[in-house]
């Protein structure tokens, strides 16, 4: 009866420490790390994502024009405690501040950020094809239509 008994708070222990781990979901979006870009006729927007801390990457959307970058949004992906989200800063928008998408998924292949309460998007998602291709997409409902734009872009090598 003692065996059992200690083998049963032994079990309880090991899960529970298991269990109270902290996600690590930033590891799966590490996959973004590097230089993509979306070609357009108008010509190429790039996105760059660079490896912070442990717990944070880092990111920018911009165009090259000439000799000048433009620079659209700075973006921060952060793992706060078992949370991940998504900061963009949009210059000139929501008074230069961050807006915070959560994530709904994170994986190898896939990242899903959602914040229902914001104007426009309300979902923004990353989808891996390979190595050197993915697919980023901006969802949601804008003056009561839904709108979604979807953006292929290749790894800069």
């Amino acid at each position: 009866m003692y065996k059992k008994t200690v083998l049963a708070i032994f079990s309880v222990i090991i899960f529970c420490s298991w269990s109270l781990q902290p996600k690590n979901e930033i590891k799966n979006a590490e996959w973004l790390i590097g230089t993509w870009e979306n070609k357009t006729p108008n010509g190429s927007i790039y996105e760059t994502w660079a490896k912070v801390s442990d717990v944070e990457l880092s990111g920018k959307s911009y165009m090259l024009k000439e000799k000048d970058t433009i620079v659209f949004e700075t973006i921060r992906l952060i793992q706060e405690n078992n949370n991940l989200f998504y900061m963009p800063k949009v210059k000139n928008q929501n008074d230069n501040m961050p807006v915070r998408f959560k994530a709904k998924t994170a994986s190898n292949n896939e990242l899903i950020f959602e914040n229902p309460n914001h104007d426009f998007p309300q979902i923004i998602a990353y989808s891996k094809i390979n190595a050197n291709a993915l697919v980023a997409e901006i969802a949601g409902t804008k003056n009561g239509k839904e709108r979604k734009q979807i953006f292929p872009m290749s790894r800069v090598k």
